[in-house]
């Protein structure tokens, strides 16, 4: 008779992957390695796809409607009922959705090179409002706070800020211009997230809420990027990258057109940043956009 070995925190994650052809959103069994295509559209490009609190919805970007245009969508954690929550102009892209009470936070980054904005936009989509300026917003789990990054003359820092937009603290110094800082709050909201430049490679870092205590917990020398926690916070999941295609635009449509489905797959690593290692189920699930692969939040 075979014992079931207890392992902890065995849940569901989304993740993005291009192993269909094109950016999908897929639900993954953690401990079995199942994978279901919640997208699975004839067009469009689907990312950035976030648990709502009680897991029972998702919030994700797409062009499904507009080619290179990315609006907010919302759909059942089944992939059923999708719509659309926002209309933003043509060649816009929202991205980086984080959901808290009735409200959904995300950046927004216009086209033609304007500077980007945080905006909010109920869950019904009958009301939307622009936060202020920033790149890579991540509210707090009590709807208080946000976090978010900003360019400072030579590179990217780090800021926190209210819901309202007010109250602007800058938590960070050392300027960081590969970019990609993608800042997370804990499940708690006691600690943040984020990626920083360590010379020419970008590696993951952990603060407190008010900045201090800053700690770095990989060092992977290559581009590690997007991180998540666990709900219950002892594990993170990040993407692990030997380029910055972010910043090459060229090498990123070939990275897209060839399908170089192991070049930014899903790694996982202790809380204090031990035992790093590529989650084996999504080795092959390859991404080139910030998509985080985000746990189902605890019941």
């Amino acid at each position: 008779m075979r014992t079931q070995i207890d392992r902890p925190n065995d849940g569901q994650l989304l993740i993005t992957s291009v192993r269909t052809g094109k950016t999908e959103i897929f639900l993954v069994n953690e401990r079995w390695g199942d994978l279901r295509n919640l997208t699975r559209t004839s067009v469009g490009e689907n990312r950035y796809p976030m648990w709502s609190p009680d897991g029972l919805q998702i919030v994700f970007t797409s062009d499904r409607q507009s080619q290179d245009t990315y609006d907010l969508f919302i759909m059942d954690a089944n992939g059923h009922n999708p719509r659309r929550l926002t209309t933003v102009e043509q060649g816009g892209t929202c991205y980086y959705p984080s959901w808290s009470g009735s409200h959904i936070y995300y950046g927004y980054a216009p086209p033609g090179g304007r500077p980007g904005t945080i905006w909010w936009v109920s869950v019904d989509g009958s009301a939307t409002h622009c936060v202020g300026p920033g790149r890579d917003p991540w509210i707090s789990p009590d709807g208080r706070n946000l976090v978010y990054t900003q360019f400072d003359q030579t590179g990217y820092c780090l800021y926190r800020m209210n819901s309202e937009g007010e109250d602007i603290v800058q938590l960070t110094t050392h300027q960081n211009p590969i970019g990609a800082v993608a800042p997370i709050w804990s499940p708690d909201g006691s600690q943040i997230l984020y990626s920083d430049a360590v010379g020419e490679k970008l590696e993951i870092f952990c603060s407190g809420a008010t900045g201090k205590g800053r700690r770095q917990l990989t060092n992977l020398r290559q581009y590690a990027t997007s991180a998540a926690w666990s709900p219950d916070m002892r594990r993170i999941s990040f993407r692990l990258t030997d380029y910055d295609y972010w910043r090459h635009p060229d090498a990123k449509e070939y990275a897209y057109r060839v399908k170089q489905a192991d070049k930014r797959p899903v790694w996982v690593m202790g809380a204090d940043g031990s035992d790093p290692k590529v989650m084996e189920s999504l080795h092959y699930h390859c991404s080139m956009d910030g998509s985080r692969a985000v746990w189902k939040p605890a019941p």
